[in-house]
């Protein structure tokens, strides 16, 4: 299991889920209506470091935050 946390303007609380990559995360993510638009224009996060592929893999434990714009500074 991994924990999601959503950062900033997303209103949501954290959960975990079940899955091997950051690909699976989205995928998994995307049919909620209130993710879909932060999605698209979020940076990602997988234990503090900032990634750019969603082919990382993810194992139990990690802490994948959901990044929006507005949380930059």
């Amino acid at each position: 299991m991994v924990k999601i946390d959503f950062l900033g303007p997303i209103e949501m609380d954290s959960y975990e889920l079940d899955v091997k990559n950051l690909l699976e995360l989205k995928e998994s993510l995307i049919n909620n209506p209130k993710l879909q638009k932060w999605l698209e224009i979020s940076a990602i996060a997988v234990n503090d470091k900032i990634v750019d592929s969603l082919e990382i893999e993810l194992k139990d434990g990690d802490v994948i935050s959901i990044l929006p714009p507005v949380c930059g500074g």
